[in-house]
């Protein structure tokens, strides 16, 4: 319970931080639309994560946690096109992207380890 409690919080925390990062970009057309793609994939990440824990068979759980996955994968593209767009650029976008890459390292393992339980 304690690992699920903790990923839970680091989802939470990455969506807050990819939020505020979101309201640093430009107000133009591309600032706008690149904000709203890495808030819902940011947000989705933890709303799916949370959940998964309310599946109602194994398969459930599983495919829940792969959207997780997902998002996370997406939250991170949308990472490193604001850094290569050169859109924000500095620690704040390097430690969210370090986080993005931590979280879907975990995430991945949980995927592997729940699929390999059934053998």
């Amino acid at each position: 319970m304690q690992n699920r409690t903790n990923l839970s919080e680091r989802l939470l925390d990455f969506a807050t931080s990819s939020i505020k990062l979101t309201v640093k970009l430009k107000r133009t057309a591309v600032g706008r639309y690149m904000a709203n793609q890495l808030m819902c994939a940011a947000s989705s990440s933890g709303a799916n994560y949370e959940e998964a824990y309310e599946a109602e068979s194994k398969a459930d759980f599983i495919h829940k946690v792969q959207l997780v996955l997902k998002e996370l994968r997406e939250s991170l593209y949308w990472l490193r096109l604001v850094e290569r767009t050169s859109l924000i650029s500095g620690d704040e976008l390097k430690a969210l992207e370090d986080e993005a890459n931590e979280l879907t390292k975990i995430v991945a393992k949980s995927v592997i380890t729940s699929k390999g339980e059934g053998k």
